[in-house]
Parts: C-alpha cells; sequence; structure tokens
C-alpha cells in the first residue's frame, strides 16, 4: 500500500477498531472508578486499563490521551440526566413552571457526588490545560445556557416574558437556582447532597425572583 492509501486508512481502521460500545462502557466505568479514587494527576492510563481489565494498547485505540477520557466520562454521566432537565423546556409553554422543573433537575444532576469531583478536578488542571477546561464549560455550563436562553426567546415571542437579553436573564437564573446548594458542595463544606425539600425550596424562591422581574405585566388600560 503506498504512503498516502496508508495516511487515510489508518484513521479508518482506528474508528473501527474502537467502534465496540461494550469495551467504550468498560473502558468508561474502570476510568470512573480511578478518576473518583485518585483524582485527575494521580490518576494514569496504566492504571485505568488495569482497572477496565483492558491493555493499554486498547485503551489507546478508544482514548488518545488522559484528558479526551476524562472528558467522554464527564460526557456519558452527565447525558441521562441532562436531558430529562432538557426535557422540562421542551413540552411546557408555562414559563414558572417550566424553569422550576428545569432547575430542579439540573441541581440534582450537579450535586450528584460525580458532577462535584468532576468540577473540582477541572478547576484544578483548568489553568494549565486551558483547552480541558473550554471543553468542559462549552459543553455543560454554555451549552445549559444557551437552551434554557432559547426556551426565554420562544416565551418572549408569546408575550409571556419581557426580556431584552435572554443570554443573560438565563445565566442569572442559573445562578439563582444553583449557587446557595452547590457552591458548599463544591469547596467541601458541606458533604452531603441537598434533599428534594431543599432543592425545592430554593429553586422556587429563584423562580419567583426570576417571574418578578421578567414576566410580563398586565395593562391597566
Amino acid at each position: 500500500m503506498d504512503t498516502v492509501s496508508e495516511t487515510i486508512e489508518m484513521p479508518r481502521r482506528r474508528r473501527v477498531a474502537g467502534a465496540d460500545p461494550e469495551k467504550r462502557r468498560q473502558i468508561l466505568d474502570g476510568a470512573h472508578e480511578v478518576f473518583l479514587a485518585s483524582g485527575f494527576d494521580v490518576a494514569s492510563m496504566s492504571d485505568i486499563a488495569a482497572a477496565a481489565n483492558v491493555s493499554k494498547g486498547t485503551l489507546y485505540v478508544y482514548f488518545e490521551d488522559k484528558e479526551h477520557l476524562f472528558l467522554a466520562l464527564i460526557e456519558r454521566e452527565r447525558e441521562s440526566q441532562k436531558r430529562a432537565a432538557y426535557e422540562a423546556l421542551d413540552d411546557d409553554p408555562d414559563p414558572a413552571h417550566a424553569l422550576a422543573t428545569f432547575g430542579e433537575r439540573l441541581i440534582r444532576l450537579l450535586s450528584c457526588d460525580f458532577a462535584v469531583s468532576a468540577h473540582r478536578i477541572v478547576i484544578g488542571v483548568a489553568e494549565r490545560m486551558p483547552d480541558l477546561g473550554r471543553e468542559f464549560y462549552e459543553n455543560g455550563p454554555l451549552q445549559g445556557t444557551k437552551r434554557l436562553a432559547g426556551y426565554l426567546d420562544d416565551r418572549v415571542a408569546e408575550g409571556k416574558l419581557a426580556i431584552e437579553d435572554t443570554a443573560l436573564a438565563a445565566s442569572q437564573f442559573l445562578d439563582l437556582s444553583q449557587s446557595t446548594l452547590l457552591r458548599p458542595r463544591l469547596f467541601n463544606a458541606v458533604r452531603e447532597k441537598p434533599s428534594d425539600e431543599e432543592i425545592a425550596r430554593v429553586v422556587t424562591a429563584a423562580v419567583e425572583m426570576f417571574m418578578a422581574r421578567y414576566a410580563l405585566k398586565p395593562s391597566n388600560g
């Protein structure tokens, strides 16, 4: 085979070789165990391969380095719950109800042990690994803000909300609903996940403040 053909075929074979979903799940399960036990810096690809019961060669077929493996693990862990949170915005035209459901589901996602650990790890390595920090932010917080802003755009168009900057308003709601419960968890000041009652109390207050500012007021005329 000539050099050009080899250059074309090698990545193609790599993708096919790394396409077994069960093997990928096995690797991610091992990575989950190692990252939680050791943290990002101490964890090694050798440790992950051992925990996943695969060879290092197999590990590198699926993930080119530890950073990409970590990001893939984060995405897997939050995907199902993230989807459930976004569904609250898909079919509910009532902004107060949709925001309450979205906020509660999102806090449950972000306050789980793995999500808190992932945030700590990313913050710890972001200065020397800015690409990892950027990808984590763009695929998580920024994506959530954009989805919520899109929902708010629709409610503004329907005349239910009066918002000039929906991206700013989305960011404000997310901060209102998350900071009280998640910041103490992030700094390990609170070790336990918030209860459903705590989450409902904080999100209800956030929705009330948000709607007081942005709900379209009926005219007196």
